[in-house]
Formats: structure tokens, C-alpha cells, sequence
């Protein structure tokens, strides 16, 4: 499996924070890494997003460079658990999927899949990383790329 994780672009401040949307230099950065990604070997058949403001709107504009669906999943919000995200990865996840989430939860989803722990690398916004995994687990993953704004 090819797994492509993505933190949302640039957002700006609001009183909710499921409602902060991207600013326009989020809006750049993430188009600028999706057209990197569109030059790349790994391209997903379908992308996996936050269902707040900020990881949706990142979505959609990688969505429409790379032309594959976004599908809100509601268990990769900031704080959730990425066992449980690996666990649907496991169940039900396509060949080549891309993620769009938020701090910490990328950093700690990437540890879990490459290092088996959950202590978490810092991600900027609309950083993206490849990750190749023969299988889904902890710990069996490897760095093949990343991508930065």
C-alpha cells in the first residue's frame, strides 16, 4: 500500500476551531504540493479527509489536481486515536490512499506505521510524506518521500 499523509494548509482563526478555514497562502502551499505530487510515481486512487473546514478545503483542492474522491472519515480529527485509523486501514483501505489531517495526529499516525510508536514528528502545513507499507501495521512502513510547500 502506498499511503500518502497530508497536513491541512495554512488556516486562519475562528471562535470554533471545526471552523477555521484555509487562508489564501494555504491555499497556495497546498496546491503547490499537489501539483508536486501530480509529478510524482504516487498518485491515490482516493483521499481520506478530516471532516473540519481546514482538512476538507485542503482536500478538495488536492482532490481537484489529482482528480480522485474525497471521503470525510470522522475518526482522523486532531486529537483521535491513530490505532483506530490503522485499524480501518487494515479493514478497508485502497492500494494507493492519501490522508488529510491535522497536528498532532499525522505526526503520530506516521511514528505508529514507520517507528510502531505513537510519539509524533512535527509536520508544516500542507507537508505531505509517502509511505510505502507492504502491510498495514506498526511499524512496517517506510519513508519513501515527502513533499513540501
Amino acid at each position: 500500500m502506498n499511503l500518502l499523509i497530508m497536513r491541512h494548509g495554512e488556516a486562519g482563526w475562528h471562535t470554533l476551531d471545526q471552523q477555521r478555514e484555509l487562508t489564501e497562502a494555504g491555499r497556495l502551499a497546498t496546491a503547490a504540493v499537489a501539483r508536486k505530487l501530480a509529478d510524482s510515481p504516487w498518485r491515490p486512487s482516493e483521499i481520506w479527509s478530516s471532516p473540519l473546514v481546514r482538512a476538507h478545503q485542503t482536500a478538495t483542492i488536492v482532490s481537484e489536481i489529482l482528480n480522485c474522491p474525497v471521503i470525510e472519515k470522522p475518526f482522523i480529527t486532531p486529537d483521535d486515536d491513530p490505532g483506530e485509523c490503522l485499524d480501518e486501514l487494515i479493514r478497508s483501505a485502497p492500494n494507493a490512499l492519501m490522508l488529510v489531517s491535522h497536528m498532532p495526529f499525522v505526526g503520530a499516525l506516521s511514528t505508529l506505521l514507520v517507528d510502531g510508536h505513537r510519539h509524533g514528528i512535527p509536520f508544516m502545513t500542507s507537508q505531505a510524506v509517502m509511505l510505502d507499507m507492504p502491510i498495514a501495521g506498526p511499524g512496517c512502513a517506510d519513508l519513501r518521500a515527502q513533499f513540501l510547500p
